[in-house]
C-alpha cells in the first residue's frame, strides 16, 4: 500500500513540474544506440524512474530497464515502487550481496538491459562515486550517462545524502552528461 502511494505521488508532482533539459552531447540519441548504465545520485532517485520514462524510452521504445537496490528493509520497499513502475530491482549494494548484485546486473545487461545505478549510494559519502558502477561499466562494455537536475521547490530530508523530495509546480532543470566509456582493460589508476 506505501509504495502505491509513493507511485502515485511521484506520477502526480511528475505531472506538475516544469521541466528543462539540457543535453549537450545528445546522450539522449545516443542511448538509442543500444543498452546504457544510468547513473544519478541517490539524493536525486525520487524522479529518476519518471526522468526514464519521460526521456529515455521515447528515444528507443521497448527498452527496459535493471536498477540496483539495496538489500536492506528501505530497499524492500523502493524495490516494490520499481516493480509498479516496471523495472527489474536487482538487490544489492557495496555492503550486502554487492558481488551476487554485479553478477545480476551484468546478467540483465547480456539480455539488453538499460542498467541504474546510484554511484554513491547505499550509504555515501555524498556525491563521491563508489566502485559499483565504474565495475558494472568494464564488465558489461556499456557506457555511463550521469543524469542529474535541480529543483526550484523541494524538501530536504535530514539523512547522509539529504534526500530530495520536489514539490508539486516546481521548476526541474535537467542535465544529460556526456556519456562515459570505462575500457575492459582499464587499470586501477584509469578507473580512479
Amino acid at each position: 500500500l506505501v509504495a502505491a502511494v509513493i507511485y502515485g505521488a511521484i506520477r502526480a508532482v511528475d505531472a506538475s513540474l516544469r521541466w528543462a533539459v539540457a543535453d549537450p552531447t545528445g546522450a539522449v540519441q545516443q542511448s538509442a544506440d543500444g543498452p546504457v548504465i544510468f547513473a544519478i545520485w541517490h539524493n536525486r532517485l525520487s524522479l529518476s524512474l519518471r526522468i526514464y520514462q519521460r526521456f529515455f524510452i521515447p528515444a528507443r521504445p521497448g527498452r527496459r530497464l535493471a536498477a540496483m537496490v539495496s538489500a536492506s528493509r528501505d530497499g524492500g520497499l523502493l524495490a516494490r515502487i520499481l516493480e509498479l513502475f516496471e523495472v527489474q530491482p536487482v538487490r544489492g549494494s557495496s555492503s550486502r550481496r554487492g558481488h551476487q548484485a554485479l553478477l545480476e546486473m551484468v546478467t540483465w545487461a547480456e539480455q539488453g538491459f538499460d542498467l541504474a545505478i546510484t554511484p554513491d549510494g547505499p550509504r555515501g559519502p555524498r556525491y563521491e562515486v563508489q566502485d559499483g558502477v565504474i565495475a558494472v561499466a568494464q564488465l558489461t562494455g556499456m557506457p555511463i550517462i550521469p543524469v542529474g537536475y535541480s529543483l526550484g521547490w523541494k524538501w530536504q530530508l535530514p539523512s547522509w545524502d539529504r534526500f530530495q523530495i520536489p514539490l508539486p509546480f516546481s521548476a526541474c532543470s535537467m542535465t544529460i552528461g556526456e556519456p562515459i566509456r570505462v575500457p575492459r582493460s582499464a587499470s586501477a589508476e584509469e578507473r580512479q
